[in-house]
């Protein structure tokens, strides 16, 4: 079993997926455990939703409305599952609609982790038309939900790996407070 810093370390995209998938079960094991991210008053300001089959059809059409074009796009057939990650604000005088923003992203990347420890290929994909009207209607939101992107989700194959990331390069990205004594 690795670390979660291990794990953290190895994730990659990846672009191209084969068609198998985890089942619904599955899904719900490593979406309870995703949920547990930091969230402040335990809103669980965030849903997600499950598209397979047709439902990625669906989708394709949807994207190629709020493109202005005819037909279904094919971006949505590229994985067997595509999980949408819905970030639904709760009201809250205490909480903000950004943080609120953050703890549903925080649920897509730590989703994303255990997708990819458990040995599927994921990656996020986004774009201007996850705030199209014609896309909202296709996933159900509500007026005040925002569809933050998908993860699409299928098996890694075999023989191939994913494009390789550098490190970072962590002392460019962390700093102290301005006029803090340096340690």
């Amino acid at each position: 079993m690795s670390s979660a810093l291990e794990s953290a370390r190895a994730r990659r995209s990846w672009s191209k997926v084969t068609d198998a998938a985890p089942s619904h079960a599955e899904l719900l094991r490593y979406v309870s455990a995703a949920g547990r991210v930091a969230d402040h008053s335990s809103l669980k300001p965030w849903r997600l939703i499950e598209l397979r089959g047709d439902d990625r059809k669906a989708l394709g059409r949807a994207i190629n409305k709020a493109e202005g074009h005819k037909g279904a796009s094919s971006k949505p057939m590229r994985a067997p599952l595509l999980i949408a990650v819905v970030s639904s604000p709760r009201k809250s005088s205490k909480v903000p609609r950004w943080e609120q923003e953050a703890v549903a992203s925080g649920v897509a990347h730590m989703l994303s982790l255990l997708l990819d420890e458990a040995g599927w290929g994921v990656f996020w994909r986004t774009g201007g038309y996850t705030r199209s009207k014609a896309v909202a209607k296709a996933h159900g939101l509500d007026k005040n939900e925002d569809l933050l992107g998908w993860l699409y989700v299928g098996g890694k194959p075999h023989g191939k790996r994913s494009g390789h990331r550098k490190p970072v390069d962590a002392a460019k990205f962390v700093s102290r407070m301005p006029g803090s004594k340096q340690h």
